[in-house]
């Protein structure tokens, strides 16, 4: 007789069917690790000095000090940067040119580190040059548009905010320029299959309220949502992202040797309409339920970007080892999870430290000059202990925070192995709907009482603060910096562990200690998260690199890189 567990165990020995969207990856994948690379020979390509390189990567390398931001986005930092220079500051005394500008943006890239050097072809140079003429059309468009409202009988309020419109409205625009010019340099077939996979995922998984969203609207939202969480965008980048979703032809326009006449009257319908353009592009990058679809996005993401780098590891010994089961598919995925939360906690080291560099430069050296003058202005006798506290605390806050960061548990690894074979499997995946809810409104009476308790809290806290520090003779003016260093490395704590905590996909253990830091500690990282903007938009030495270092700096490395070139050319012809 046969026996009746024969079909259930024949079912189990029976390998998983794969996805169509797994199957996908792995192709794109094995087809990237078996892609050879252009004979170098033979295409012409981008060479400097490595001298001359030197001197750039190390003003970089300060330069990016003063100017906090994460590591990935600053090659997009640079691009807007060189553009900025050239087309705005060096533009006023000299022509711009598409091309020239183009030449010298890869040049400085190449000698700040940015790219590699002798590995950019030289028909690129072509390449960005036809990307930036429809930004410098576009420019000029906007520039005429409002310098013809400027040249009307306007009283000087009016003057001033249409001079000041058209300085942001031209910076968004190079910020846009420098995003495409990013997406060119950078183009990865592995990141467009998986954003597209995530797509159709959270698109069919996801359910919103009736009549919160429109169709488009929620698509939008969720391919912002991926953009931010999985391709880690910036504000710029999401901007451009939309760009091109309200501008569908705007890429194609590149395409050809240049402009044509349909494609010049395209860019002034674009001017004339960009002031309104921009504020539907801000209005759909703020909205409040975007929070909400990030939350269910990030975890997505960190399944689909380890399933990547399993597969990456060895893609058809990969694929073989799912044709007979899968087990050793886990293995690999718990071995990948490993390396990154170790791979987290090294960089998280690494950021503390970037950080620690950029508050001491932007911020201690600043506050220092203000504590000693206001101290001896009052009167008062300078306390070198608590100049000492106040330069060295930011130091000691984010080690010790730092160091107390804990790390993924096994109970995060067995999740993520869960959520991963959902992914891949079909047998695994369900038809989960995750509905997202609207924001609970309460009434004015229950809301203002709560942040009534919310500002208590805050005020007890900073309370004590000034008690303990009034115990060991902090004068009025060196507490005031002592909190506003307390906030600024709390929110710069927060930023720092993040790296760490986007790994973590159980839910955090609520006890009375985390209640109580949000109550009384969460305050204080929201003011500091306030000072850190505020501060930024008002950073003196980014100031004082961009439009009095750099220019003549720039100019300086011109001249040692001709100079090498003679040499090298009297060199050969001995």
């Amino acid at each position: 007789m046969v026996s009746p567990n024969l079909n259930r165990r024949l079912e189990q020995d029976k390998a998983p069917e794969i996805n169509e969207n797994t199957k996908r990856l792995f192709q794109v994948i094995y087809h990237e690790s078996t892609k050879t690379s252009e004979n170098s020979e033979n295409i012409p390509r981008i060479k400097v000095s490595s001298l001359v390189s030197g001197l750039s990567f190390f003003y970089e390398k300060v330069r990016n000090a003063v100017d906090y931001d994460e590591e990935h986005l600053l090659r997009k930092n640079a691009i807007a940067r060189i553009l900025r220079r050239q087309i705005l500051i060096e533009g006023v005394v000299k022509e711009t040119d598409n091309f020239k500008i183009s030449e010298h943006l890869l040049v400085e890239l190449i000698r700040g580190s940015y790219l590699s050097n002798n590995s950019v072809p030289e028909a690129k140079i072509k390449e960005i040059a036809l990307m930036l003429e429809k930004y410098i059309v576009l420019k000029n468009e906007l520039s005429s548009n409002i310098n013809a409202q400027l040249n009307l009988k306007i009283d000087l309020n009016r003057a001033k905010d249409l001079i000041n419109q058209k300085t942001k409205l031209i910076h968004w625009l190079l910020s846009l320029a420098a995003c495409e010019i990013e997406e060119n340099l950078a183009p990865h077939q592995v990141k467009e299959v998986i954003v597209k996979n995530l797509f159709d995922l959270l698109s069919k998984n996801i359910k919103l309220p009736a009549g919160l969203l429109n169709q488009s609207d929620f698509e939008i939202q969720i391919y912002l949502s991926i953009s931010r969480n999985f391709l880690k965008f910036d504000a710029d980048m999401l901007s451009f992202v939309l760009f091109k979703y309200y501008n569908s032809y705007w890429t194609t326009l590149s395409s050809q040797e240049t402009l044509t006449t349909t494609d010049l009257q395209k860019i002034k319908t674009i001017a004339q309409d960009f002031e309104k353009l921009k504020k539907i592009i801000y209005q759909q990058i703020k909205l409040p339920i975007a929070r909400k679809i990030d939350k269910i996005t990030r975890v997505y993401s960190l399944y689909v970007s380890i399933l990547a780098e399993t597969i990456e590891t060895d893609p058809v010994h990969v694929y073989n080892e799912l044709q007979k089961g899968g087990n050793d598919f886990v293995s690999r995925i718990r071995k990948i999870c490993t390396q990154k939360y170790q791979k987290a906690k090294k960089r998280l080291w690494r950021v503390a430290i970037r950080s620690l560099i950029y508050i001491f430069l932007t911020k201690s050296i600043f506050v220092v000059l203000i504590e000693v003058p206001a101290i001896k202005f009052l009167n008062e006798p300078l306390n070198y202990l608590t100049l000492g506290i106040n330069i060295a605390f930011p130091v000691f806050l984010l080690f010790i925070i730092v160091l107390l960061t804990r790390g993924p548990s096994k109970k995060n690894t067995t999740k993520i192995i869960q959520g991963i074979k959902e992914i891949v499997f079909v047998s695994e995946q369900e038809e989960r709907q995750i509905i997202i809810h609207q924001t609970i409104r309460r009434n004015w009476f229950i809301d203002t009482l709560y942040n009534l308790i919310y500002v208590a809290a805050f005020l007890v806290s900073i309370y004590y603060i000034v008690l303990v520090l009034s115990k060991i003779n902090f004068t009025w003016v060196s507490i005031l910096i002592f909190l506003f260093f307390l906030a600024l490395v709390s929110f710069f704590s927060v930023r720092t562990t993040a790296g760490v905590k986007e790994l973590i996909v159980i839910d955090r253990r609520e006890n009375i200690i985390t209640f109580l830091l949000d109550l009384f500690y969460m305050p204080i990282i929201l003011v500091g998260r306030w000072l850190s903007t505020n501060f930024s938009k008002i950073n003196v030495f980014v100031f004082f690199f961009d439009f009095i270092i750099e220019s003549p700096f720039k100019v300086l490395i011109e001249i040692a890189d001709d100079w090498t070139k003679y040499v090298r050319e009297r060199r050969e012809n001995i």
